[in-house]
C-alpha cells in the first residue's frame, strides 16, 4: 500500500509545488501594480494639494494658456508674413540677375 501512495504523494506534492509557484509570481506582478498604483496616487495627491492651496489655479492657466495660443497664432502669421517677403525679395533678385 506505502508503495502506491508515495507516487501519489509525489505527485500532490510536485503540483502544490508548482501551484505555489504560480502563485508567488502572481503576488510579485500584483506587489509591482500596487507600489504604481501608489506612487501615481501620491503624484495625484501632489497635484490636488498644489491646485487647492492655490500655486496653480486652474483658471489662470487656461487664460495662459489661451493667451500663449494665440501669441501662437501671431507668430505663425508674422512668420508667413516674413516668408512671403523673402520669396518676392527672392523673386527680384532672380529677375535683377536674369537681367543683368
Amino acid at each position: 500500500m506505502a508503495e502506491t501512495t508515495e507516487p501519489m504523494e509525489r505527485e500532490a506534492l510536485t503540483r502544490l509545488d508548482e501551484a505555489v509557484g504560480r502563485m508567488m509570481d502572481e503576488l510579485e506582478l500584483l506587489r509591482g501594480r500596487v507600489r504604481r498604483a501608489e506612487a501615481q496616487a501620491r503624484d495625484a495627491q501632489a497635484l490636488l494639494r498644489r491646485f487647492s492651496e492655490g500655486d496653480d489655479d486652474p483658471a489662470q492657466q487656461h487664460d495662459r494658456m489661451m493667451a500663449l495660443e494665440e501669441e501662437n497664432r501671431e507668430l505663425r502669421e508674422r512668420l508667413e508674413k516674413g516668408r512671403e517677403g523673402i520669396e518676392r525679395l527672392l523673386a527680384r533678385i532672380r529677375f535683377l540677375e536674369e537681367e543683368g
